[in-house]
């Protein structure tokens, strides 16, 4: 059964717009784990991997439920990892997997894409 959808795209314009304003190291700590920085840094074009993994994460909040208990959710505590074949999936950690828990979420599915302008996820919880 279907818990939760959830599909975000974020403009990479406005993720290079925050890296210069914020400077990309405190943007890269505040949002990522530190794998997920770890990958970023080591792509051709690091901001559209960054702005793929922001819009894992919104996906995943609302997918979560959209509502007030997934806001309380911290960006490092959903976390884009690969498996054994090099797919994306959402990994959950504390209040994510509490409230993934909560629901009874028993698997979730991800999609990233990326393009010139922007990059896009979908985000499928099952229970």
């Amino acid at each position: 059964m279907i818990i939760g959808v959830g599909v975000d795209i974020v403009d990479l314009a406005r993720v290079r717009s925050m890296v210069v304003r914020l400077g990309a190291d405190r943007v890269y700590r505040r949002l990522l784990t530190d794998g997920e920085r770890e990958y970023c840094l080591r792509m051709h074009d690091p901001i559209a991997n960054v702005a793929a993994r922001l819009a894992a994460k919104e996906a995943g909040f609302k997918a979560l439920s959209g509502s007030m208990e997934a806001r309380a959710i911290g960006w490092r505590e959903m976390e884009v990892v690969h498996d054994e074949h090099r797919r994306p999936r959402l990994a959950l950690h504390g209040r994510a997997a509490e409230r993934a828990a909560e629901l009874g979420v028993t698997a979730s599915h991800l999609t990233m894409s990326h393009g010139d302008t922007s990059s896009i996820a979908m985000v499928i919880l099952e229970g």
